[in-house]
């Protein structure tokens, strides 16, 4: 089976714990997996209880934000057959910090692997996902020192507009 996007599921629980492990490995903060949730109950991750509720409330946050101060968003998983390769956000809305520094999408592929085009196919199937969810245009910054994503999201269209402190930010069309 090709990669694909998908809801996140119990299923790729071990996958997933192995993807924790490799940033852990490579000196890079897991909690990049989903929005800093892994830092205080990575330790809850490994029980199949834990997992299944973690799974649930990424889903959840379509329709209700896990924090009082977030837009909904809808995650996805970029897997291969029970192989967990990366995860997508993308948010509903911008607020005025998202519009100036975060963007609608935001993804991270794990370290094993990176540099195989995973991100640029996740990038563009995001695209459509995006356009069902009203978004025309989308969002997506970056570091300025952050080469792989800068060439990832201008291989998807993304338009430069400007350089905000250390973030560059573009735009991607989502339609034709």
């Amino acid at each position: 089976m090709m990669p694909q996007l998908t809801v996140p599921d119990v299923r790729f629980h071990a996958s997933y714990l192995d993807a924790v492990r490799e940033f852990t490995e490579a000196g890079q903060d897991p909690a990049v997996l989903e929005s800093g949730w892994l830092g205080p109950h990575a330790e809850v991750l490994r029980e199949p209880a834990g997992f299944a509720a973690f799974v649930e409330m990424l889903r959840a946050e379509t329709r209700r934000p896990r924090r009082p101060d977030w837009v909904p968003m809808t995650n996805l998983w970029y897997v291969e057959d029970d192989t967990f390769l990366g995860r997508l956000s993308i948010r509903h809305r911008l607020t005025p910090h998202l519009l100036e520094l975060g963007g609608h999408i935001g993804y991270v592929v794990r370290p094993g692997a990176r540099r195989q085009g995973h991100a640029k196919a996740m990038l563009a199937a995001a695209m459509p996902v995006c356009r069902q969810l009203g978004v025309d245009r989308a969002l997506v910054t970056c570091d300025a020192t952050n080469t792989a994503s800068r060439k990832v999201i201008e291989a998807n269209g993304g338009e430069f507009e400007d350089r905000r402190g250390a973030k560059l930010r573009y735009w991607i069309r989502t339609g034709n």
